[in-house]
């Protein structure tokens, strides 16, 4: 299989691209001490990313409401019970997925 020279330097400008914002400020920040309020915002970026990525998918309704059609719903209130008892993000998603699985299961056989 030969790659041509197109492709190769679009993939390797791509990589580039994507690394740069990772890689820049992750260095820049490590030998910096930051305040630690600062520390204290940063701290609420995963689960405000989490939140941002599940919460339009939760409450998104077309016509009625019938639970079987909101399986992720009632996934994701279960799933809020285990953050608010553990404030544990791991076992927030672990268990998320599990009790997604388990509805599925029981509601469409």
């Amino acid at each position: 299989m030969e790659v041509s020279w197109d492709i190769f330097l679009l993939i390797a400008g791509c990589s580039v691209v994507t690394i740069l914002p990772r890689v820049v400020p992750l260095v820049l920040l490590s030998r910096i001490a930051l305040p630690e309020p600062l520390l204290r915002w940063l701290s609420h970026i995963p689960i405000a990313v989490m939140a941002a990525l599940v919460g339009q998918e939760l409450i998104q309704m077309d016509g009625g409401f019938q639970l079987s059609d909101h399986l992720d719903l009632a996934a994701g209130i279960l799933t809020f019970a285990v953050a608010l008892k553990t404030r544990n993000l791991l076992w927030t998603v672990v268990m998320g997925c599990v009790f997604a699985m388990v509805l599925r299961l029981l509601v469409n056989g």
